[in-house]
């Protein structure tokens, strides 16, 4: 089929690959924008060197709802299908109405769970046994299109890095194996069931806070839902404490005052939860890199009666 592919992060990559090797035309990459890097360089997004590899036009429109002279380029390419994953924009009907079968979306949740811009953490966030990938037929509504094919992929203690690219692997395959369906006409399309929705906000750099006034379950979850980004942290007297490697574990003092240390060993320490206590072994304190627990010991001072806030 004659594809327009639009995405932007690594998530993305996996199913522009599996496309291309499927033998497919790619007509045109769409993704985002680039944006300026810590220094100052230019860095475009993982899509877009992936479409470089093999030499394929890449667009990047500011907006596509405000771009009528890119819309109008887009007819003139009269693709059968645009497959879009994490694009990061919002498609204008006008757009929808371009291919011959219309646009489908990789979206990375068991729809119509998780909704939204951020399925993947939440889905570990919340504590959740499994996600999956769903394939959709797009329409004006956010994600709440036909179901059109699913899979799903146990959570289990992974974090949103090691579960990332296990969906992007699994919609990779996936939206292959969905695209030749539709090209034979042989594909279902299911409605959702709007009832059983629920929705994945956009992460904000404050929802990573914690004072440890929730359960250390709760926050294991979180700790591994925001690894990439935000990150999940507390203070430490006047400095940010960002946490990275932790495990929920029986108390050690369940009298102490939640963000309590209640232990310090050579390669770990522990602080008590409102429900709970929370072991952690590696951390990154503010204008530090990242270090475990045994060389933050190092240079850093931790008693037990210290709080966390």
């Amino acid at each position: 089929m004659r594809i327009v592919y639009m995405g932007t992060p690594d998530f993305a990559v996996p199913a522009l690959n599996s496309i291309i090797k499927a033998g497919h035309d790619v007509l045109l990459v769409v993704t985002q924008p680039d944006r300026r890097g810590n220094r100052g360089k230019m860095v475009f997004s993982p899509v877009k060197a992936c479409a470089l590899e093999y030499n394929i036009k890449v667009s990047q429109p500011n907006s596509i709802k405000n771009e009528p002279k890119f819309i109008d380029e887009l007819r003139l390419l009269q693709p059968d299908i645009i497959v879009v994953a994490a694009f990061g924009q919002i498609l204008p009907q006008e757009v929808l109405d371009i291919p011959v079968h219309g646009c489908i979306n990789i979206h990375g949740s068991i729809l119509p769970e998780y909704r939204g811009a951020a399925p993947i953490q939440y889905a570990i966030l919340e504590g959740k046994a499994e996600t999956g990938v769903t394939i959709m037929q797009m329409e004006k509504g956010l994600d709440t299109g036909d179901i059109i094919s699913l899979a799903k992929v146990n959570i289990g203690r992974k974090d949103i890095i090691a579960l990332s690219k296990e969906l992007a692997e699994c919609g990779a395959k996936l939206v292959v194996d969905t695209m030749e369906l539709i090209e034979k006409g042989k594909a279902t399309y299911t409605k959702q069931d709007d009832s059983a929705s629920s929705y994945a906000h956009m992460i904000s750099k404050e929802d990573g806070y914690t004072n440890f006034g929730t359960s250390a379950t709760e926050i294991d979850n979180k700790v591994r839902a925001f690894k990439a980004w935000p990150g999940t942290f507390t203070n430490i007297g006047q400095k940010t404490l960002k946490l990275f490697e932790v495990l929920p574990i029986e108390d050690v003092d369940s009298n102490a005052q939640y963000g309590t240390i209640t232990s310090v060993d050579k390669d770990k320490f522990t602080v008590k939860c409102n429900r709970g206590t929370l072991e952690i072994s590696e951390v990154q304190l503010q204008g530090k890199k990242r270090m475990t627990v045994s060389d933050f010991l190092r240079g850093n001072k931790l008693e037990v009666g210290m709080r966390l806030k």
